[in-house]
């Protein structure tokens, strides 16, 4: 499936690709490139209100099934100094979606040497990190007729090529949360004369780490994270506003609701108490990234042909807007192992992944788009 030439030709995309990262809905070149490789195979790119991105097909007709990377990378600055280290300062692919896109690439031209009932889409999409791009997939209308949907994320802890499947959760949902703090500020010798926000902010902080420890079960999963704090702007003056901000994660929808009802409690009633006011707002929320069973099921025996048995795995407290595609069709997500034990985790200005990955990456996206199409055929028919 996959000969040195090829193989050579996707680690050179990808070196590029690294090479010239680009951050979410800035990703002109990146798209660019992508779509010009997809016209040197003669495959059909679909036109639609993407500014980023972009969405092509491969067969026709029914059953439809997506193939989804990401393409967007971090505003981090990049620490280690490979040959195709990023040529943009302070921009990176610390996520690894410079693989991601590349054995999407890989995968779609094999594909399109296929025959096949049905079509496969595939979709390069934006905006991952800013938990935007699969949102903007869905509106554009692109996708509507897509019946499955498969991915997968690197996880630089597993070894290159490992491949980790599980029914049910994979990745954590998501909900980024700022609150903004006011009171009356004063000189920092006459705190009486005011109502010390930060006083109010620290408290509040403190309080927060109850939720989860008081509130969840032992058995259900959650992290309340707090991550940045902006208040006050000398050493003398009580400030009269401050904010903080970070994120909440969990694993289930009941779960998800009860902290968050108990964060906006906590932050109102502990503010009210030192005299101030807290206004919370939520600025971001992806959706628990789960795994259809049968799905699962379908991938895991196709997987096993060539791979051999697939080991589960834990979820991931990370997050993933690929959890988005859930509320059109089923899904499956895998983790593909890309750097252990010489990588940091994700989102490191020093993380790196090995060449060896992307077949395994190209020949996941080719054996779960064909057995999935076989699956749905057959169940059309009977």
């Amino acid at each position: 499936m996959i000969d040195k030439k090829f193989e050579q030709e996707l680690i050179e995309t990808r070196r590029y690709l690294h090479a010239h990262p680009e951050i979410s809905e800035q990703e002109f070149q990146t798209t660019h490139f992508i779509r010009e490789k997809l016209k040197q195979w003669d495959i059909e790119i679909l036109e639609g209100a993407l500014k980023t991105g972009v969405v092509a097909q491969i067969g026709s007709g029914r059953p439809v099934i997506a193939l989804r990377a990401d393409i967007d990378a971090l505003p981090i600055l990049e620490k280690t100094e490979l040959p195709y280290a990023s040529k943009y300062k302070g921009r990176m692919h610390a996520c690894g979606h410079d693989l991601h896109m590349t054995s999407l690439l890989g995968a779609a031209k094999l594909l399109k040497k296929e025959r096949f009932k049905g079509t496969i889409k595939l979709i390069f999409q934006p905006a991952e990190e800013i938990g935007q791009g699969a949102l903007q997939v869905l509106k554009s209308g692109l996708v509507n007729d897509v019946q499955a949907f498969v991915g997968y994320h690197n996880m630089p802890t597993l070894q290159a090529g490992e491949i980790r499947l599980k029914e049910g959760a994979m990745m954590a949902s998501v909900d980024r949360f700022r609150v903004v703090v006011r009171g009356s500020g004063s000189h920092a010798a006459y705190p009486q004369e005011g109502t010390d926000v930060v006083l109010g902010i620290s408290t509040i902080v403190q309080n927060l780490q109850q939720i989860v420890a008081r509130n969840l079960s032992p058995l259900h999963a959650a992290v309340v994270s707090v991550t940045h704090i902006d208040v006050g702007n000398t050493w003398n003056v009580l400030p009269d506003e401050g904010y903080f901000e970070g994120t909440i994660r969990s694993f289930d929808s009941e779960s998800r609701q009860l902290i968050k009802k108990r964060f906006v409690e906590i932050a109102e009633l502990t503010a009210k108490t030192v005299g101030l006011s807290a206004e919370v707002a939520w600025l971001m929320d992806a959706e628990l990234t789960f795994n259809d069973a049968n799905l699962t099921a379908i991938v895991r025996e196709s997987l096993a042909g060539w791979y051999g048995p697939i080991a589960s795995t834990e979820p991931s407290s990370a997050g993933e807007d690929f959890a988005h595609y859930r509320t059109q069709a089923p899904c499956v997500f895998a983790f593909i192992g890309s750097n252990a034990p010489e990588a940091p985790g994700l989102h490191f200005p020093e993380m790196t992944i090995k060449d060896e990955t992307l077949a395994t990456a190209v020949k996941y996206y080719v054996h779960s788009a064909l057995s999935l199409l076989r699956t749905l055929e057959k169940t059309s028919e009977g």
